[in-house]
């Protein structure tokens, strides 16, 4: 007959096993978010990612010469086609439009509302996919310092349509009076590419429903048309951004052991443990 003792030494303690492995383990571990902590995380690494991607030096005269080799490289490529499509859209009063307001809203409104997602369907995949986002967001701000870009709409000799200006639409942070509080020449790597992206894979990866998975797909497209399209960003100020999302995602690789939508969904219950001042698996999770 077993005794309780030997049962114990037969299934040692799971918080006791955890404790041994020391908190760079405990830190690796998905476990369920806190809404308050993320609600904090989140408004702060905004408001930090905006003071310094506006603290970088505007760099003008090198932002220029920067646009002029990359559109000399584009038409080398035979990719050269930004100004062509902008002016196309452009033509189409209420497309234009519509994709100013994309542009200017999108971006923040579909990412918010995937981290919602991820954090109520997705608990034990939402720190590795989030982390995902932050590695992504925190080297585009190394790149708007080494590589200061003007956007095609500021160009010298261009034929580029600022189509907010032109509309009077509010749709960009470096157009009309909000261009004084911006940085206008951080448009190297697109960030509305490297997080349309994140969503669009997201989503892709972890919805069951067709329908929703065709349509995460389409946006990250429809972005890039729209960032184009409006003469923010050149063809391959995407491919910085998928660039910088490669980044994120091997950071997440590494910290976590396997890619984040590879996570077990399930994460334990947890219970305030007063001895020790932290969460613990409960009882029920642990059985």
């Amino acid at each position: 007959m077993t005794t309780p003792e030997g049962r114990e030494a037969a299934f040692p303690d799971p918080v006791a096993a955890e404790t041994r492995q020391g908190p760079l383990h405990r830190l690796r571990t998905p476990r369920r978010p806190r809404f308050w902590f993320e609600i904090l995380l989140i408004a702060v690494s905004y408001w930090t990612y905006s003071l310094v991607r506006n603290a970088v030096p505007e760099q003008r005269a090198e932002a220029l010469r920067n646009a002029d080799w990359i559109w000399q490289a584009e038409r080398y490529l035979g990719i050269a086609f930004e100004e062509s499509l902008n002016h196309a859209v452009n033509s189409v009063t209420w497309l234009i439009i519509g994709m100013n307001y994309y542009y200017a809203t999108l971006h923040f409104v579909v990412t918010l509302g995937v981290l919602v997602w991820l954090y109520r369907r997705h608990p034990g995949r939402y720190a590795a996919t989030r982390l995902v986002l932050f590695a992504t967001t925190a080297v585009a701000l190394a790149g708007y310092y080494l590589y200061p870009l003007a956007p095609p709409r500021l160009m010298n000799g261009g034929d580029f349509i600022d189509t907010v200006m032109v509309h009077q639409t509010w749709g960009s942070m470096a157009s009309g009076d909000l261009k004084h509080v911006s940085n206008q020449y951080a448009a190297m790597p697109s960030m509305h590419i490297g997080w349309s992206v994140w969503c669009g894979l997201t989503i892709f990866a972890l919805s069951r429903v067709p329908w929703v998975r065709v349509l995460a797909l389409l946006y990250p497209a429809l972005t890039l048309v729209v960032i184009v399209a409006t003469a923010n960003h050149f063809w391959l100020d995407a491919v910085g951004g998928l660039l910088c999302l490669a980044f994120g995602f091997a950071v997440s690789r590494v910290w976590y052991g396997r890619q984040p939508y590879a996570l077990p969904n399930a994460v334990p219950a947890q219970r305030p443990d007063a001895s020790r001042g932290k969460d613990v698996p409960s009882a029920r999770a642990r059985a």
